[in-house]
């Protein structure tokens, strides 16, 4: 029998955000394997196939039909103009789960204190279409070369100023750099070839996928938490519980004593478990979550 096509195609980033993607996808339930110079993975869903590809071209690949669907950041969805569907936003990187940012930077001592100032002078970055627009917003002329890399050395020997992406602005710091705007903030999406989302099967599973993954994603910054406590004590620790619903109370052979769970953000647990214990909660247990779909 001939081997079953599967029903998508789906693009994925290939470079720093590999890993976290696949980690991604592994919480939301798919398990893709590379090998170590590989661009085609393998997918445990007889439904999907895909590549890695540079997250500047995903998008241009699921306008033109050869993905359904893909994740690329909004930043390179404008710079190619691509005409999709973004199905919805992932805020995840390969360091953190903020939006990132496009910033035109210029050197710790340079006299450039706005765009106006470099008028004449030369901008480098990979993000060209999107810096032309900027400045000719500002009215500006300034000559916008590609780079194809380490934009940061590239200044002030080889140009006056650079337009980068930062997450965090430690390699800007690191490289003696100053912000002196910021273009566009960008995080990565989901998005789908217009007539694969008019597909109603395919429609389907790009939105499971869609749901999965964003579950994942809200999974990685909390938790569960589960205790046993007195009857007398569930009023005090249901207010001191910052719960993300209404927290599940289920009785236990003793009619004196409720088991509680619920799930927290991360971030509050080492303030809240001493507050519990002080107030009657015994055997707390916290557990780690793969997904938490709304």
């Amino acid at each position: 029998m001939a081997e079953k096509v599967p029903l998508l195609m789906l693009g994925l980033p290939k470079g720093s955000l590999e890993e976290s993607t696949k980690n991604l996808f592994a919480k939301a339930g798919w398990k893709i394997t590379t090998s170590s110079r590989s661009y085609r993975p393998t997918i445990d869903d007889p439904e999907l196939d895909g590549r890695f590809v540079r997250a500047q071209e995903v998008s241009r690949y699921v306008e033109h039909g050869f993905f359904d669907c893909g994740l690329t950041g909004q930043d390179w969805i404008q710079e190619n103009g691509s005409d999709v569907v973004e199905v919805c936003d992932l805020i995840y990187s390969r360091a953190s789960i903020q939006k990132s940012r496009w910033v035109l930077c210029v050197p710790e001592d340079s006299a450039v204190k706005c765009a106006a100032d470099l008028a004449g002078k030369r901008v480098a970055t990979e993000l060209v279409n999107t810096t032309r627009r900027y400045f000719e917003r500002q009215g500006v002329k300034v000559d916008v070369e590609f780079s194809w890399g380490a934009t940061e050395v590239k200044v002030p020997d080889l140009v006056d100023a650079i337009v980068d992406i930062t997450e965090t602005g430690s390699s800007l710091r690191a490289n003696k750099l100053r912000i002196v705007d910021t273009l566009l903030e960008t995080n990565t999406k989901l998005i789908a070839n217009k007539a694969s989302w008019a597909n109603p099967a395919k429609r389907r599973k790009i939105e499971t996928i869609a749901l999965l993954v964003r579950g994942a994603l809200e999974a990685e910054s909390k938790v569960g938490l589960k205790m046993n406590l007195p009857v007398r004590a569930l009023e005090s620790v249901v207010k001191a519980l910052p719960a993300l619903r209404n927290p599940t109370i289920s009785h236990l052979s003793s009619p004196e004593w409720v088991a509680l769970e619920t799930i927290i953000d991360e971030s509050v647990v080492r303030e809240i478990i001493p507050q519990l214990k002080a107030l009657g909660a015994e055997g707390i247990v916290e557990y780690p979550l793969n997904k938490v779909v709304y």
